[in-house]
């Protein structure tokens, strides 16, 4: 795949995989949880595991505070933005229209990612087709129609958009602003920042009194802790210093084809051909912005530093 390469394309197809399996247990959390102490406690455990694992190997934290700033900025856009939103909006929206919603994540992303000066995502015809084709796909898989988006409770569906072009400005804002700290260390901080403030938010919203302790809710906590955030969340910062924002960004396309191919090998759902028209569809347009130029732009990826913390480039260089 043209500019997802070695390790960057392992890390892209990790996010495509674990994150495609966190839907239901985001879901689940829910069911049990209150949804801000949910989404809070869940990246405050997942940032101490992994800041605690990177240092004990040896890295180290940001040594300047600009690095700070920029890391908890786009941690607030990421996580309290994007998936604290989502989480709370699960409440009220059922998975097959969420999906539409968080599909849209890749358009907010060549969006910003063109408008905003010094991208590398040149919107081209062929990124464009793609966005399009890639978001009716999540639609037609979702089995979600006009008549329906229309006639749903409007907190869930503002909820989600807002959720969506949250998660893609904190997504081209960390493009924008690159640090001296590795992807992990930085995905440590990101989600101790966004993971606090969430949680403060939840304490004042008075989710306490509504936290009940469950095997379901605890169980679906720790795979989200485990897969969704220090699996997940450092494959995707890692892909997101050797490729563009817009590509990255497909991911949104690939979850739901993984989770309906999951739900096919293992519970023995079945597969229409509605199914196979919408996975065809989408694969089809992460090919099409994968192959197009103008999804990476001129620039290309950063060679790696000791421990994998990209080197600045001098001028000239």
């Amino acid at each position: 795949m043209a500019g997802l390469r070695g390790r960057a394309l392992i890390a892209y197809i990790l996010v495509c995989t674990v994150w495609g399996s966190t839907y239901l247990a985001i879901r689940v959390g829910v069911m049990h949880l209150p949804p801000l102490l949910f989404a809070g406690i869940r990246f405050v455990i997942a940032g101490l595991l992994l800041a605690g694992i990177m240092l004990a190997a040896g890295d180290r934290l940001p040594r300047t505070s600009r690095d700070w700033k920029v890391l908890a900025i786009t941690g607030l856009f990421l996580l309290l933005g994007g998936n604290a939103v989502v989480v709370w909006a699960e409440q009220h929206v059922e998975s097959g229209a969420a999906s539409v919603f968080v599909a849209a994540v890749p358009l907010w992303a060549a969006f910003f990612d063109a408008l905003w000066p010094g991208g590398t995502t040149v919107f081209s015809w062929r990124v464009g087709v793609g966005l399009a084709l890639g978001f009716l796909g999540s639609a037609l898989l979702a089995g979600v129609t006009p008549g329906e988006l229309m006639n749903a409770d409007l907190a869930g569906p503002v909820a989600l958009t807002l959720a969506s072009a949250s998660w893609a400005l904190g997504t081209v804002y960390s493009k924008r602003n690159p640090t001296d700290t590795s992807p992990y260390v930085a995905s440590a901080v990101q989600m101790l920042a966004g993971g606090a403030v969430i949680t403060l938010l939840g304490l004042l919203l008075g989710e306490a009194d509504q936290w009940r302790w469950s095997r379901s809710g605890i169980g679906a906590l720790a795979y989200l802790v485990v897969f969704g955030s220090i699996v997940g969340f450092t494959a995707y910062a890692y892909a997101l210093r050797h490729a563009s924002a817009t590509v990255v960004g497909t991911y949104a396309y690939v979850n739901p084809v993984v989770a309906v191919l999951l739900g096919w090998l293992i519970l023995h759902e079945t597969v229409t051909p509605r199914t196979i028209a919408a996975m065809a569809l989408i694969l089809g347009a992460v090919l099409m912005i994968q192959l197009s130029p103008g999804a990476h732009g001129k620039s290309s990826p950063v060679p790696e530093g000791p421990r994998g913390v990209p080197r600045r480039r001098e001028s000239g260089a």
